[in-house]
């Protein structure tokens, strides 16, 4: 199912809004382009991957990595911290990926495919937060047959995942409207935003099973 025009016009403005992490040094520190020096091949093998894995999938595939994408923002920032499995959070505890509104993600399988891929061209270099960021925009991307914006990059992996923070920052589906502005407006984005977010998780598709 292909992604309707009137979100590619708000799609660039969420993607923008949520990608610098949620911190503002942090955002300030983000650029295009960021492995240019240190891993020239990142954006290519991922992008390869990611179209790679459309093409097999490609009504439900994109939906995925981008609510992916969100869902990381949400909680500590675009980190990776959704990555994480509760069998290696010191002291114990249960990760984000384990939360009730987590559990129905799907794509974490094309991340750790690209992440490997990664690993053994530039060992150490390119963080799982920036894949899942690039992973989301080439999903969107594929059908149009260009980038359809600049991802910022240079995010370091967050080691910090809980479950209690997903439910306390990801909007529930019971949520009202003036929990949902408030949850919205904690990290940047308006009504307007709300607006056109939601119709792109009912018209894209999103698989919930």
């Amino acid at each position: 199912m292909t992604i309707a025009p009137l979100m590619l016009l708000v799609l660039v403005a969420l993607a923008g809004a949520l990608a610098g992490g949620g911190d503002v040094v942090e955002a300030a520190l983000l650029k295009a382009h960021f492995y240019r020096h240190s891993c020239p091949a990142a954006e290519a093998v991922v992008r390869d991957i990611v179209q790679a894995r459309v093409a097999a999938d490609p009504a439900a595939l994109p939906a995925r990595l981008l609510r992916l994408f969100f869902h990381d923002c949400f909680v500590r920032g675009c980190d990776a911290s959704l990555l994480l499995d509760s069998t290696s959070i010191a002291g114990g505890g249960t990760a984000e990926k384990d939360a009730a509104p987590n559990r129905s993600l799907r794509g974490f399988d094309v991340v750790d495919t690209a992440k490997a891929v990664l690993e053994a061209v530039c060992p150490g270099v390119v963080s799982c937060a920036d894949i899942v960021a690039l992973a989301a925009r080439d999903a969107v991307s594929v059908q149009f047959g260009r980038d359809l914006w600049d991802v910022q990059l240079g995010r370091r992996d967050g080691v910090v995942s809980r479950a209690s923070e997903a439910l306390a920052n990801i909007p529930s589906p019971s949520d009202n409207f003036t929990a949902l502005e408030a949850s919205f407006a904690s990290k940047g984005l308006d009504v307007k935003d709300l607006v056109i977010l939601s119709g792109i998780y009912h018209q894209v598709n999103i698989d919930h099973q």
